[in-house]
């Protein structure tokens, strides 16, 4: 073989093994360090349990300002959305036609009655004729059925001098109770009562108001008593009940003091200075949704409360909350419908523990089935886990922590919902 060949074969030897031989000698990449996660421990409390419902405001009585008789709207006798007095006159009508009407229908009557009076004393002296032998039982029966009828004729007369004089009262129409008046339906100048009664704006007593929200059939079971003797909780009952409240509120009574009350909570999410009572229940379950209907009244002194308004009702759970464990909604693991939480060991290790959660309150759950207390969780960092995961746990910070306070509002399980992750 010559020394040319020898020397190609060599060179094509060598670049066939040399990246065998470099994968041989490169190192092997080292294992990424455990996930970092933070983890609090599970501890009881006492929380107060509530029912909470999503609830409408409404008037405690609305009463619809018509127009009654067919006219021309003349004036608007008060401001809109200003507070009326009951009797107070909110619009006129124009009233010309039922005033002519008026003096038509008073002049008929007058000539009636003149009509009678004749009768009479026609009458009258037909039966004197009948004693002298004068006139016959026929003049004077005659005479009798003509006042009869002038009688009937006096009040035909009359029952149309009133209907006519209340279309006249009619023309001025007034609110049937004090309350907020609405924005005015119609303005002045226009024909109102042609095609019927016509709205021309609607006045609601707010002080109190009515709350109307719904009620788990499971709730209205399992506390009857408070749904007792609801007959006898009427305006002036309501009335003094939310004075109570109200005092032992101002006193700082402790909160089981005013369990009855109902909270209201705004659209901003402050909770509204008056307590309300409960008032009436529906007459039945709705079978489609499985509530009834509640109504509650309360306080609206100062008029803030509206009608139309949307609250969230909170309504005190009685005897529950005591040395309960709560989690952050945010350790929760959700996956189809179903809740765990990540539990580290002293090896560090997770481990996914499925769960049975209460109600909900301020980004935390009641644990019912499936912690004791003192158990570590992972609260931040839950996506980064998975069962049998060796993970690097650091304390979490107090704010990632923490529980309800003891008097933090704890609604229904219904109210609020963990993170899906």
């Amino acid at each position: 073989m010559s020394p040319s060949i020898l020397r190609s074969s060599t060179l094509v030897f060598a670049l066939a093994t040399w990246p065998a031989c470099s994968e041989t000698t490169k190192p092997a990449a080292a294992p990424p360090p455990p996930p970092q996660v933070a983890v609090a421990t599970v501890e009881k409390h006492d929380v107060a349990l509530y029912i909470e419902a999503v609830g409408s405001l409404d008037g405690y009585v609305n009463a619809d300002i018509r127009a009654r008789v067919k006219g021309y709207l003349e004036t608007q006798a008060y401001k809109d959305g200003s507070p009326v007095k009951a009797g107070q006159t909110l619009f006129t009508i124009e009233a010309t036609e039922y005033l002519a009407a008026a003096r038509s229908a008073a002049a008929g009557l007058a000539r009636a009655r003149v009509a009678q009076q004749r009768n009479a004393i026609d009458l009258g002296r037909d039966q004197g004729l009948l004693k002298a032998g004068l006139a016959s039982q026929q003049d004077v029966d005659n005479a009798t059925t003509a006042v009869a009828d002038a009688e009937a004729q006096v009040a035909a007369a009359a029952a149309q001098l009133q209907q006519v004089q209340l279309n006249v009262d009619y023309t001025r129409i007034k609110s049937p109770i004090a309350g907020i008046a609405g924005v005015a339906l119609v303005r002045v100048g226009n024909l109102v009562g042609q095609d019927g009664p016509t709205l021309l704006t609607t006045v609601s007593q707010i002080d109190p108001i009515r709350v109307n929200f719904p009620l788990s059939e499971v709730d209205y079971v399992r506390y009857p008593q408070r749904f007792a003797h609801l007959e006898g909780r009427d305006l002036d009952w309501a009335r003094k009940q939310l004075a109570r409240l109200d005092a032992q509120a101002a006193a700082g009574a402790p909160d089981d003091a005013v369990a009855a009350g109902v909270d209201i909570v705004l659209a901003d999410g402050s909770t509204y200075g008056h307590r309300g009572v409960v008032v009436s229940v529906n007459r039945q379950i709705d079978a489609a949704t499985g509530t009834t209907q509640i109504q509650a009244l309360v306080g609206n002194p100062d008029g803030v409360l509206r009608p139309g308004e949307y609250a969230r009702v909170r309504i005190r759970r009685e005897n529950e909350g005591k040395d309960v464990v709560v989690v952050p909604e945010k350790a929760l693991v959700s996956v189809q419908g179903t809740y765990s939480v990540a539990i580290v060991g002293p090896d560090n290790k997770v481990t996914l523990r499925r769960l049975e959660l209460g109600p909900s309150t301020q980004g935390s759950r009641v644990v019912t089935k499936g912690l004791q207390g003192g158990e570590r969780i992972v609260v931040e960092g839950v996506q980064r886990v998975s069962e049998g995961a060796v993970v690097n746990p650091q304390a979490a910070p107090p704010a990632a922590a923490a529980a309800p306070s003891p008097q933090a509002p704890v609604g229904s399980a219904a109210a609020a919902s963990p993170r899906e992750r």
